[in-house]
Order: C-alpha cells, then structure tokens, then sequence
C-alpha cells in the first residue's frame, strides 16, 4: 500500500465522504498531509488514518467540530480527559432530556388519560423564611438550587426548624414573558434577616390544588391538566402558582416518590 493515499482512496478507508474531508481541512481539522500545489489534489499519510477514526466517532457522538480539534490539538490526557468528559456530560443530560419528553409524551398520548384530582383549598395567611428574586426563566432550576442551599444554612445557623415541607412561589410573569417574579421558602414562626432570607407572609387564599406525582420532568403536564381544570370551570384569577414539595429530591433518591402539591389561584365559591 502507498504510503500517500488520494483522497479517494483515504475515504474508502476511513469511510469519511471527500466532502467531509474538504470540510474537515476548511475547519483545520484534519488537514491532508500534502496539497499539490498545480492541481490541488489533496493526499493524506497512511499514519493519518486513526486520527481520521477519532474524528468520526467524536463526530457521530455530536461533538463540535471546534470541540474535537481543541481535543486532538492537546498533548496534555488530564485536559484532553476533561474535554471528553464535559461533552459525555452534555450528551447525558441530552439523554435524560429526551427520555423525560418521551415519558412526557407516552402520558400526553394515553387514548383514556385517568382524569385528574382536585381538590379546592382554603389557604390561610402563612408566615415564611423565603428568598425572592426577579428570574430568568431558563436560570430558574439554579436559582432555586442556590436559593434553598441558603435557606438551609441560614435556619440551621440560627436554630429554627421549619414548620412544613418547602414550598414555592411562581408568578404568570415567569412562564409568560420568560422573566418574573419567584420565591422558595419554608414556613417558620419567626423568620430571620440574613442574607438574602427575609421574612415574608404568603396572602390567604383559594387554591385549586392537584398533586404531581414522580420526577419533574413531566410537571408542565399537571401543569396543564390542573390548568384546564380551572379554565374549563371557569374559576382563574390573576397570581402565584403555589407549589409545595411534600416529597422530593431532599427526602429520596427515588424519583418515583416525589409528590409536589400545585396550586393555582381561584375565586372563592360558594360549594365545599
């Protein structure tokens, strides 16, 4: 076998396109061993064919091609290790990702969903140490993550331990403009000042209340059944969708377990 192949040749054996080799060289990734400088034929080295092998498979792992040359480029395996790495990470969130919206859409198809549970609840005046902010909507999961770390530390700090199970506070602002107003709390009878934990009473009112049960994944669907609930009866108000997490991630691993209880805003009604 000739030790400078053309590029015909090195496709069939690498089983990369001529196209995705003149791509590959464009982006400085794998640039052929020699140009002919009259005809511009490209040729490549025998030696350069497991490169051409370690791109492929990045390649079909979906990463970057920027990312892959930053992998190949490197001589240093602890940096090359955390390259790879932080790309497996991104491709197993992608995973759980797809797996939560195929769980989602597998409840969304049933022909005969199970009707949903609702139960209208009284909710009086409560007294809370809360964190509250202004969010982005796609930064919400880290802020609640950094704001109830705080929460914890500051009540064990002081001594206080909570009347119930954590709850949170989400205005129509967040999920229709993207930005609004969220709070996460715990019920206390004397909340304290420190940081950003302050104290914070929730208003009394009437709730419809249904409970999500197993990971968060899917909640945007008894987001959505809760919410034609109070559509379809024409009971909505403007306010804070409440939720309180009776079980979750802080109790047990076991995802199946979690149970939120959701809450939405109602007029008060004559029944019950």
């Amino acid at each position: 076998m000739p030790s400078s192949l053309s590029i015909g040749d090195f496709s069939a054996i690498t089983h990369l396109s001529i196209r995705t080799l003149r791509r590959y060289h464009e982006a400085g990734l794998l640039e052929p061993a020699k140009v002919d400088p009259q005809t511009g034929y490209r040729y490549y080295s025998i030696d350069q064919v497991p490169a051409a092998q370690v791109i492929h498979r990045f390649r079909e792992l979906g990463m970057p091609v920027r990312e892959v040359g930053a992998v190949l480029a490197t001589a240093d395996p602890d940096a090359r290790a955390a390259l790879i790495a932080h790309h497996l990470e991104r491709l197993e969130n992608h995973l759980d990702q797809t797996r939560a919206a195929v769980s989602s859409l597998r409840r969304l198809l049933q022909p005969d969903p199970p009707p949903i549970e609702v139960e209208h609840r009284s909710r009086e005046a409560t007294t809370v140490a809360a964190v509250r902010a202004t969010v982005d909507l796609r930064d919400v999961l880290t802020w609640y993550d950094d704001a109830m770390r705080e929460l914890d530390a500051t009540l064990e700090a002081v001594g206080l331990n909570p009347a119930g199970p954590p709850g949170g506070l989400y205005g129509n602002e967040l999920f229709t403009e993207e930005r609004g107003r969220v709070a996460v709390y715990f019920p206390v009878a004397d909340p304290p000042h420190l940081g950003r934990v302050e104290p914070f009473v929730i208003p009394a009112g009437e709730l419809a209340v249904t409970v999500h049960r197993g990971p968060h994944d899917d909640i945007d669907v008894s987001y959505g059944a809760l919410g034609m609930y109070v559509a379809q009866n024409a009971l909505t108000v403007a306010g804070p969708v409440h939720e309180i997490y009776l079980v979750g991630p802080r109790d047990t691993d076991d995802s199946t377990a979690w149970r939120t209880e959701i809450g939405w805003p109602v007029f008060r009604t004559t029944a019950g």
